[in-house]
Formats: structure tokens, sequence, C-alpha cells
């Protein structure tokens, strides 16, 4: 078998889990029963497989921390970002960039973090554009 994950630590991954789940369509792999600590969740959401731990310092498992730098994220192309924007809100997600129409880039984009300390981008797609509008749009931004 082979394949890929994306692993994430959470003080909580029952309550992670119920988070992602009012936010999102995923589908639920593995969920283990045990005290918190030794917890774990598989879940695959759009065919990415997520695996999330609880924090367990014993481990060396530590879930990050509001004030530790955020320099990676999850970006999400799902098909209504108006509607799953709000219920990450609705959930008590916080608002780090509102939804965001880019028509130039075809595309609509909003970013959020949730309560465990994840960033989370999120994108629709109105219509395609190819590499050399893409390019021009930078272009034209990147001189401004």
């Amino acid at each position: 078998m082979v394949g890929v994950e994306l692993d994430m630590v959470v003080p909580d991954s029952i309550k992670a889990l119920e988070l992602y789940e009012r936010i999102f369509d995923i589908e639920r792999e593995e969920v283990t029963d045990f005290s918190r600590g030794e917890n774990e969740v598989i879940f695959t959401l759009y065919g990415v497989r997520f695996h999330l731990l609880d924090e367990n310092p014993q481990f060396h498992l530590i879930a990050p921390k509001p004030e530790d730098s955020k320099t990676s994220w999850v970006n999400v192309t799902v098909p209504n970002i108006k509607d799953t924007y709000k219920q990450a809100m609705e959930a008590g997600c916080t608002e780090i960039q509102v939804v965001t129409e880019i028509p130039e880039m075809g595309l609509s984009n909003a970013i959020f973090t949730d309560p465990f300390g994840y960033v989370w981008m999120l994108h629709e797609v109105h219509r395609e554009i190819s590499k050399e509008e893409m390019m021009e749009f930078w272009e034209k931004h990147r001189k401004q």
C-alpha cells in the first residue's frame, strides 16, 4: 500500500473530528475511544487522508498554540465556499480573511483558523484559467 496522509496533533481528536464534520463533508475511517491523550481519528476529505492524534507530551505529540507561527495550512477546494465558510464561523472558527472573489483568477478564497490552531484556506473555482492568464494577473498585481 502507498499513499500520503496529513497528521495533525490536536488537544482532543474526538472534538476536532466533531468540528470538522460540522464544516466539511468528511468520511470517517477510524475513531478510537480511549482516554483523552490516547485517541486518534482517521478521516478523508475529498480523497485526502487526515490522521488526528490527541496531544500527548509523553510521546512528543504537541498541539499548536495560538502564539505559534503558522507556517503551513490546509488548502481545500470546495463546491460552495460561502456555505463552507459560514459553517466554519458557526462552528467557532476565527476569520482571517472573509470570502474574497478574485474574478481575474476565476475563483474565490477565504481563510480561517480553527480552535485547535490550524489554518484552513478555502477555494471555490468559478472558471478554469490558463497559465498565461495566471501569469498576467500576477505580473499586473506585482507591480502595484
